[in-house]
């Protein structure tokens, strides 16, 4: 990638509110091209909130940014909508794997192919390429996506992100009510994505240990601000961190 890590993503002293209410207070990250990040801390801290005003999603929850800076490969996300971020190649997974439920599994993955008005044959080839990382949805293809289960729910939603050709994926809490052994094939999957792909992850994340071990650099979120930071090796081997933020039942096996 022709970007430089510092004009990839960077926040500076964001401050974010809904109404009256404080989310987020002074929280200043940056993530470099090729890198995979996360972002931790209990429910409640303002992981969410973080990732939403990175793609530009606070507005129909009647929150904003109302101090600091989000810049996007130099450019203030401030002039561009989340229309025009996900073209700009950042898309943002949303919690709770979001899907339309009527929809096929491969209709569902080809409404994020559309955004570049790719020709058919282009079309076709990013949606095998969604089934060579998914094999399983690719059985899955004519069902509608309501029926599949929650891990091939989550599936679809990546997948379908992934069609939009993404510089930069946001996904928020990709583990949640998933069984351990399809988090963990999810995982793998964004691995192979971020080697392979070349592409970047923001991971808001609740399971901090396996986050820790997939991620190249880690931010820890409490009560809306970053507590603490560092390389993702460095954070899972300090005993400090596991009692402090990550909790005595995290600890490396």
């Amino acid at each position: 990638m022709s970007e430089t890590p510092s004009r990839f993503l960077e926040l500076r002293q964001v401050q974010a509110v809904y109404g009256a209410s404080v989310a987020v207070r002074d929280v200043s990250l940056q993530v470099q091209a090729g890198s995979i990040v996360a972002l931790l801390g209990a429910n409640g801290a303002g992981k969410s909130t973080t990732l939403k005003a990175i793609s530009n999603l606070l507005g129909p929850e009647r929150g904003r940014v109302s101090q600091g800076s989000i810049r996007w490969n130099g450019i203030s996300i401030d002039q561009l909508s989340a229309a025009q971020l996900v073209q700009a190649g950042v898309v943002q997974v949303l919690e709770g794997r979001h899907v339309f439920a009527q929809l096929s599994v491969e209709e569902n993955l080809l409404s994020g192919g559309f955004l570049h008005k790719p020709s058919r044959a282009l079309l076709q080839q990013q949606l095998e390429q969604v089934y060579q990382w998914f094999p399983r949805l690719r059985d899955k293809r004519s069902t509608k996506a309501g029926l599949t289960s929650g891990g091939e729910q989550q599936m679809v939603a990546i997948g379908r992100a992934l069609m939009t050709q993404p510089k930069l994926v946001l996904l928020d809490e990709p583990s949640m009510g998933l069984a351990p052994i399809i988090v963990q094939e999810i995982f793998e999957i964004i691995r192979q994505l971020n080697s392979t792909a070349g592409v970047s992850f923001l991971l808001a994340e609740q399971n901090a240990n396996l986050a820790l071990r997939y991620a190249d650099y880690a931010y820890i979120l409490e009560s809306g601000r970053v507590a603490l930071e560092g390389p993702a090796k460095t954070l899972l081997a300090r005993d400090d961190v596991h009692e402090f933020y990550l909790g005595a039942e995290l600890a490396p096996a």
